[in-house]
């Protein structure tokens, strides 16, 4: 069922206005947004969940790449139709940001938030039917990329993760389906970790989208 009203979102009884609706097309309000993701954002992780005065830059990339904000995506130098490899230091809430900004746009086709050590446990179990589950037409968020351990299954090693990219890069020429993922480590670390070939590739894939490094951790 077609939703009217894409830009209202109702939570708990309490109903949030993101912006107007002209013309069949919504001019969204960026601090309506925020106040609707500290709502949410509480329901979902907790009453101390807050956002954070000094990650409204970040929120602002992150919010215009979402709602698909094209003018000023382009003055950010952001492409909409790449995905978003989030990256920033432990704890400052790159996990929880992925999760809470799918919920702005309920009426685009959501994505799956998945733990790339997950995914790993899963290879080390069942082999290389996990890299084949991952190569399909379905939207994915691969957290914490790079931290996940090398696959191994009846012996033989696999850069999982980097596999799954390759995959991912192919739907994304051939059918421009977007991935998303979340990082810790930096470009370099992160060629180190999947090799060149594979950087190159995200360098194609995603929109890099980066926390301070000074960014304190927020779980504690």
């Amino acid at each position: 069922m077609k939703n009217e009203n894409p830009h209202i979102i109702v939570e708990k009884g309490v109903q949030y206005k993101l912006g107007e609706l002209k013309d069949n097309c919504i001019q969204y309000d960026f601090k309506s947004i925020l106040i609707y993701l500290d709502a949410k954002g509480k329901l979902m992780f907790g009453k101390n969940f807050k956002v954070y005065e000094e990650d409204e830059v970040v929120l602002y990339k992150l919010c215009i790449y979402f709602i698909r904000d094209f003018e000023a995506c382009e003055k950010l130098n952001i492409d909409p139709n790449k995905g978003i490899l989030l990256s920033g230091p432990v704890g400052c809430g790159k996990t929880s940001l992925m999760k809470l900004l799918r919920h702005i746009v309920p009426h685009h086709k959501p994505y799956e938030v998945i733990p790339a050590r997950n995914i790993t446990f899963a290879f080390n179990n069942i082999g290389y039917k996990t890299i084949q589950e991952y190569g399909n037409s379905s939207f994915y968020c691969f957290d914490d990329l790079g931290v996940e351990t090398t696959g191994r299954h009846f012996g033989k090693d696999c850069n999982v993760l980097g596999e799954i990219l390759l995959s991912r890069y192919d739907l994304f020429l051939q059918r421009k389906i977007r991935t998303h993922a979340t990082t810790n480590l930096n470009a370099q670390e992160l060629e180190e970790r999947y090799g060149n070939r594979v950087r190159s590739r995200m360098r194609q894939m995603f929109n890099l989208i980066s926390f301070d490094s000074s960014s304190k951790d927020k779980r504690s």
